[in-house]
C-alpha cells in the first residue's frame, strides 16, 4: 500500500469512526446516547431520521408541487385558448414566459439570506400567499399587459421556495442522506406536470361557469389552493434544527451531532457576514456549478412550458383535453427516475457520474424529437427527454450542497447556482417557434445538455477527484498550520480533511 493510500485510509477512518476525536475537534454538544451500545444508537438514529422525513418532507413536496404547477400551467392554458382570448401575437406569449424568469432569477440569490433571517416558518408561508394571489389574479387579466404584470409578480414571489427548501434540507440531513430527500422533493415538479395535465383537463369542463373561460378557472382555482396551503404552512413548516420546536433537547443534540460528525457546521447558528458572500464568489465550484445547472434547468423549463404544444403538434390529439392527458405519462416516468437516481447517488456518492449518464439519455430523446417525423417516435422522445432532465436537477443541487460548507456560504452558492439556472429560463421561453418540427428549440436543448450538463459534470468530477487526492496526500495541510481550532472550523470546505463528493 502506498503512503498516499495509507494517509487516505487513516484520515477517512478517523473521520468516519472516531467520534470521540471529532467531538473534541468540532465542539459537539453532549451525547445523550453515550452509554448505549452501537446497536441501540443506530436504532435511535434510524428512528430520528424517519421522524424527520415524515415531519419535513411531505409538506415541502406539496409546496413545490404547487409552485411548479403555478409557474407552468400557462402552457396548459395556452392550448385551452389563452392566446386567442387575449389576442396575443406569437412573440407576446413568449414574452409572458420570459418575464417570469427575469424577476425569479434576479431575486433568487437574496432569498436564502432572508430565509435564514426571517425563519422558514415565516418566510415560506408569506411568499406562498403572495404568489397564490398573483396566480389568482392571472385568471382575471384581459390583455397582454395584465398577463405580463401578473407573471412578473409570480416570478418575484416564487423566487425563494426552491433554493430555500434545498438549503433548508441540507441543514437537516447528512451529505449521504440529502440527495434522495432533495430528489423526492423535486419529484414534485414532475408530478406537477402530470397533475397539471389531469387538473387542467378537469377544470376545462368549467368552461362558461360565471362567464369565465376554462383557462381562467385553471389560474383562479390553482391560485386559491396555493393561498390556502400557504396559510396552513405557518403551522406546518418548521425552523432550522437549533430553533425547531418539534425537537426535544435530546433530539436536537442528536441532529446537531450527526451533522457535525458529517463535517457540517450547518447545525450551528451563524450570523450573516459579507465574508460569506465573498467566499462563495471566490469558489470555482460555484461558477462551474452554475454552468452545470443551466445545462439542465433551461431544458427543464422549455420542456415544461411547451410539452402540451409539442404533443398537440403530433397530430394525435383531437381535443385539448386529450392533449392535456397525453402530457401526463412522461412526467410520471421522470418522477420515478428522479427518486431512483437520488437513492443511487446517495449510496454510491457518485453524483457526477449520475449526471453524465442521465444527461446522455436526455440528449438521445431530443435527437429523436429533432430528427423524426413519426409521431410515435417523437412521443417516445418526450419520455427520454423528461428522463434526462428531471433527475439531474435535484442531483446537481445535492452535489453542490454536499461540497459547500457553512450555513451562509452554502445559501449564497445555492442561490447563485439556482438563480443563474433559472435566468436561462429566458432562453427556454424563446426557442420554440416554427411548429410542428420545432427544430430550433430541440437543437438548443441538445446543445445545452451536451455542453453544459454533460461536459460540465465531467469536468467537475475530474477536478474534484484531483483535489481529493491532494488532500488525502497531505498537500493541503499547510492551510491549517498555525491556526486555532475555531479558525480551522471557519475554513469550511477548504479544510484539508473535508473530502468532496464526486
Amino acid at each position: 500500500m502506498s503512503d498516499v493510500e495509507k494517509n487516505s485510509e487513516s484520515r477517512d477512518s478517523q473521520l468516519e469512526h472516531d467520534g470521540s476525536v471529532i467531538g473534541v475537534v468540532y465542539g459537539l454538544p453532549p451525547d445523550p446516547d453515550a452509554n448505549l451500545s452501537p446497536e441501540e444508537r443506530e436504532k435511535i438514529e434510524r428512528r430520528l431520521v424517519t421522524r424527520l422525513d415524515w415531519i419535513l418532507i411531505p409538506w415541502l413536496c406539496i409546496l413545490y408541487l404547487l409552485a411548479f404547477l403555478d409557474r407552468t400551467n400557462i402552457g396548459n392554458a395556452k392550448v385551452a385558448g389563452l392566446s386567442q382570448d387575449l389576442h396575443l401575437q406569437g412573440w407576446q406569449y413568449n414574452a409572458t414566459l420570459t418575464i417570469f424568469f427575469v424577476s425569479y432569477a434576479v431575486f433568487e440569490p437574496l432569498t436564502n439570506v432572508l430565509l435564514k433571517k426571517l425563519r422558514p416558518s415565516v418566510f415560506i408561508p408569506i411568499i406562498m400567499i403572495l404568489w397564490g394571489c398573483s396566480m389568482t389574479g392571472m385568471g382575471f387579466v384581459y390583455n397582454y399587459s395584465g398577463l405580463l404584470a401578473a407573471r412578473w409578480f409570480l416570478g418575484l414571489t416564487e423566487a425563494g421556495l426552491f433554493p430555500g427548501v434545498n438549503y433548508y434540507l441540507s441543514c437537516w440531513y447528512k451529505r449521504s442522506e440529502f440527495g434522495v430527500r432533495a430528489a423526492i422533493f423535486f419529484s414534485a415538479a414532475a408530478l406537477a406536470g402530470s397533475f397539471g395535465g389531469l387538473l387542467a383537463a378537469a377544470i376545462e369542463n368549467m368552461e362558461g361557469i360565471g362567464g369565465l373561460r376554462g383557462w381562467q378557472w385553471i389560474f383562479i382555482l390553482e391560485g386559491l389552493l396555493t393561498v390556502i396551503i400557504g396559510i396552513l404552512s405557518f403551522w406546518m413548516v418548521h425552523d432550522f434544527p437549533d430553533d425547531a420546536r418539534f425537537l426535544s433537547d435530546d433530539d436536537r443534540a442528536r441532529v446537531i451531532r450527526r451533522l457535525k460528525l458529517d463535517q457540517q457546521a450547518s447545525a450551528e447558528h451563524e450570523e450573516w457576514n459579507s465574508a460569506y458572500l465573498y467566499a462563495g464568489l471566490k469558489d470555482w465550484k460555484m461558477w462551474l456549478g452554475m454552468a452545470i445547472y443551466m445545462g439542465c434547468d433551461m431544458p427543464l423549463y422549455a420542456f415544461s412550458l411547451f410539452l402540451p404544444s409539442i404533443i398537440q403538434e403530433l397530430g394525435w390529439s383531437t381535443s385539448t383535453i386529450r392533449t392535456q392527458l397525453l402530457s401526463v405519462p412522461p412526467y410520471a416516468a421522470a418522477a420515478v427516475l428522479t427518486v431512483v437516481v437520488g437513492f443511487v447517488a446517495d449510496k454510491t456518492r457518485k453524483r457526477g457520474l449520475c449526471n453524465i449518464v442521465i444527461s446522455l439519455v436526455g440528449v438521445i430523446g431530443f435527437l429523436m424529437l429533432l430528427g423524426s417525423t413519426n409521431p410515435a417516435v417523437k412521443y417516445a422522445g418526450t419520455f427520454l427527454g423528461a428522463l434526462g432532465i428531471y433527475p439531474c436537477i435535484s442531483n446537481t443541487i445535492s452535489w453542490m450542497a454536499n461540497n459547500i460548507e457553512g450555513v451562509y456560504k452554502r445559501g449564497v452558492v445555492l442561490g447563485f447556482v439556482i438563480g443563474w439556472g433559472n435566468l436561462n429560463g429566458i432562453v427556454s421561453s424563446n426557442i420554440y417557434f416554427n411548429a410542428p418540427r420545432y427544430l430550433e428549440g430541440h437543437g438548443v436543448i441538445i446543445a445545452y445538455m451536451f455542453i453544459f450538463l454533460f461536459g460540465g459534470s465531467l469536468l467537475m468530477t475530474t477536478l474534484l477527484r484531483v483535489e481529493n487526492n491532494k488532500r488525502r496526500a497531505g498537500k493541503r495541510d499547510y492551510l491549517v498550520q498555525g491556526k486555532t481550532q475555531a479558525e480551522i472550523d471557519r475554513l469550511g470546505d477548504n479544510r484539508p480533511d473535508f473530502i468532496y463528493t464526486l
